[in-house]
């Protein structure tokens, strides 16, 4: 299988761009007073060199006695400080609008990745995603900032500049302008696509090294069982390599296009400054229009020089913004429907009916399960790997929708059902758990957010981790580590296990929750977890069968259908699967017992 985020079909730059414009939206006004000064801004940049030619034409000698031409100095003054103190108006006043649109794009894909189904993250690939999403949130700043206030402003100076070349001299000043501009936006354009080819490659390569190295440094342990250090390397070294050709390719295409651009430049301004010349040695012109039209053309094609620029790197922004934009575009897989209802319930009676599951539509997992779990009862599920015991946990999650049958809870179909009260109500002690590397604390408050201290604290002490939690010298603050690797395995299960009664829900699900401990450690925690589910629907699943032998209702599964059902000692008496599963494992047990235990 693809990885989830590669999957989604190639975005183009105007779907990006129509993506990022609601965002925009929400700041209207700040948007429009932004452009206001940026046009004021930009026409008084474009008086700045009209007051200068009418100081020079003062200041030509051949046409009189020198005055100093004060008003105009400090016309020319006023002018160029409006010009500075508008565009920083402007970036004060549209800061919020950057800002903003970035913290809610991040928002928004945060929150859509916590809705997408688990299949979706079952096949991602973290380390590249937080790369392109990283990536994307970067992009919009400059996307933002760069667009409104480069192309824009430039934009709008060029209009006003060849106005002005209109209205005072002949049309082909005005034409050289264009034209020079028309064949650089030209080559500029037409060379930057040929270019994005290799920045797509290059974020591709740089978010599957950066899979790889995430990926790897979670392993850690795992590379160093089997001596792979230079195995990992040398894959990390094969994504690296392949960046760097795509960097190299990139850097040559860049300077080719960068000399293009100077040359055209160039040209432009060597033509028209070189007819500018030829009038004033005429007559046509004064010494001041040949100033002016010098200024205006400095002044136009450094912001056109760096237009290029400019453009090449909106083009990076929008492919660095087309993976993170193409994540909302995941279909959540489970959504409510409209007419969802929030599940209430103190009591809870959980029902399978000929529920019929597969991961993939070839491969079916469950096969017309059905059971009962009353209120207040415990039924276990025991049977081999893959039978799909776990799969029943998941889909009471609601991770999953059943491909046939229905699941409910107090005769409400999940279906119909809100996701958020529905895992309210369900609290889970997994066979692997995995804590956030923040504070014990943190782990076992994680289970109620809204939690005073007092009420962690008596969870922890119900957990009986509390005495354990206490002898640390940092007690409840001590750092669990990267998804808990600092616990041991049953310091870790009894982390779960505060935290879910810290959450008091009315149904809870034990996946294998003790097979990775010790037989003692295993006792330690099976009594607590005995404790905890009185009095609730629990569905344990089991794979030592001496865990689950007090349940009120035991099931036997094997290819996900269910072979047996009873009682612990009406199974071992029906002589059947369980029975069997029984014998194999006490005969293991007893090869296990040292020999001054026999």
């Amino acid at each position: 299988m693809k990885p989830a985020q590669e999957s989604a079909a190639p975005r183009n730059d105007w779907q990006t761009l129509r993506t990022l414009l609601p965002y925009l939206l929400q700041y209207k006004t700040r948007v429009i007073i932004a452009m206001v000064l940026l046009i004021a801004a930009k026409v008084a940049n474009v008086g700045v060199p009209l007051v200068l030619k009418g100081i020079v034409d003062h200041l030509d000698g051949s046409k009189g006695p020198l005055v100093l031409p004060l008003a105009l100095v400090g016309a020319y003054g006023l002018l160029r400080l409006c010009s500075s103190v508008f565009g920083e108006m402007r970036d004060a006043v549209f800061a919020k609008v950057t800002q903003g649109a970035i913290r809610r794009v991040a928002l928004q894909v945060f929150d859509h990745l916590h809705a997408l189904s688990l299949r979706f993250h079952l096949a991602r690939q973290t380390g590249g995603m937080s790369r392109d999403i990283d990536r994307g949130s970067k992009g919009i700043a400059f996307l933002l900032n760069f667009t409104l206030f480069n192309i824009l402003p430039t934009l709008v100076e060029i209009f006003l500049v060849a106005g002005v070349l209109l209205k005072k001299y002949d049309w082909y000043f005005a034409a050289i302008t264009f034209g020079t501009i028309i064949i650089y936006i030209g080559f500029t354009l037409g060379v930057t696509e040929w270019r994005m080819v290799f920045r797509r490659t290059m974020n591709n390569m740089d978010s599957e090294a950066s899979t790889r190295a995430v990926d790897s440094l979670l392993n850690y342990e795992t590379v160093k069982y089997f001596g792979n250090e230079r195995w990992e390397s040398e894959r990390y070294d094969k994504s690296l390599m392949k960046w760097e050709d795509a960097a190299v390719k990139n850097q040559v295409s860049l300077s080719f296009l960068n000399a293009g651009q100077a040359g055209i430049i160039a040209l432009g301004v060597s033509a028209l400054v070189g007819l500018a010349a030829q009038e004033v040695v005429t007559g046509k012109m004064t010494l001041g229009d040949l100033v002016l039209v010098n200024a205006f053309l400095l002044q136009l094609y450094a912001p056109l020089n760096f237009l290029g620029f400019i453009y090449r790197e909106i083009k990076h922004s929008l492919a660095d913004m087309e993976k993170m934009f193409s994540l909302l575009g995941q279909n959540a897989e489970v959504k409510d429907s409209p007419d969802a209802i929030a599940l209430k319930a103190q009591r809870a009676n959980v029902r399978f009916e000929n529920v019929d599951f597969g991961y993939e539509s070839n491969r079916q997992i469950l096969h017309g399960v059905s059971f009962d779990v009353p209120a207040g009862h415990t039924v276990a599920v025991v049977g081999s790997s893959g039978a799909g015991k776990s799969t029943l946990s998941r889909l009471l999650y609601r991770f999953y929708d059943t491909n046939s049958g229905s699941i409910s809870i107090n005769q409400h179909d999940l279906r119909g059902l809100t996701q958020a009260s529905l895992r309210d109500h369900i609290g889970i002690v997994p066979q692997d758990t995995v804590l956030f590397n923040d504070s014990i604390y943190y782990n076992i408050a994680y289970g109620k957010p809204t939690a005073t201290r007092a009420e962690v604290i008596e969870a922890a002490r119900s957990a009986h981790i509390y005495d354990f939690i206490m002898s640390l010298p940092e007690g409840f603050d001590t750092p669990v580590g990267e998804r808990g690797l600092k616990l041991s395995g049953g310091e870790k299960q009894r982390v779960a296990i505060a935290r879910t009664i810290l959450k008091n829900p009315p149904i809870l699900i034990f996946d294998e929750a003790t097979s990775a401990l010790d037989s003692k450690t295993e006792r330690s925690i099976q009594a607590e977890l005995k404790e905890i589910s009185a009095n609730r629907t629990t569905l344990v699943i089991a794979h030592r069968l001496s865990t689950i032998a007090d349940a009120d209702e035991i099931l036997v599964m094997e290819g996900g259908r269910i072979v047996e059902r009873g009682h612990h000692r009406a199974l071992l008496a029906a002589g059947g699967a369980y029975a069997r599963l029984w014998a194999m494992q006490q005969q293991h047990q007893d090869i296990d017992k040292p020999v001054d235990a026999i």
